[in-house]
């Protein structure tokens, strides 16, 4: 027979390890992100988007006026440091995996908007922390199988 505690801690392992599972489920890939930023006068965002080969990007940046530096990987979008005025679409593929870099300045009298959709690499680290999670759950369902062996003194 099990005991209470037992129980209790198959059912929290077992979620933890449904949760870290689930998690590292959807850290396998590319990760879609809506930017939706607001620049304030004077102040600059730099943006580094790593992304796997024939991933495509778009950012819209609206304002006042604006400076804009981009690098793509390989022979890919390839942007000076240039000024804009009211509106500004980009729309690029990434030819190479590696790094785009975008550098925006608000050099205008009102603030800027910076909307898009832009596909990244996951991250490696996510996926050491999902397996911690996972092992985490496992400790705990195996601390909770030594309550039904034995109960220690005190218990």
């Amino acid at each position: 027979m099990l005991s209470k505690r037992t129980i209790i801690g198959l059912i929290v392992g077992t979620a933890i390890i449904a949760i870290g599972g689930y998690s590292l489920l959807t850290h396998i890939g590319t990760i879609t992100i809506q930017e939706d930023y607001t620049l304030s006068v004077g102040d600059s965002i730099p943006y580094t988007i790593p992304a796997p080969a024939h991933t495509q990007q778009y950012m819209k940046i609206t304002g006042d006026a604006f400076d804009l530096k981009l690098q793509s990987p390989g022979e890919g979008l390839q942007i000076p440091n240039t000024s804009y005025k009211n509106e500004l679409d980009l729309d690029w593929v990434h030819l190479e995996d590696g790094e785009t870099k975008i550098l925006v300045q608000n050099t205008g009298n009102s603030e800027i908007s910076i909307t898009g959709e832009l596909i990244r690499s996951s991250d490696p680290i996510w996926f050491t922390f999902d397996l911690m999670v996972i092992t985490s759950g496992m400790v705990i369902i195996g601390f909770s199988m030594g309550f039904t062996l034995r109960k220690p003194k005190g218990f």
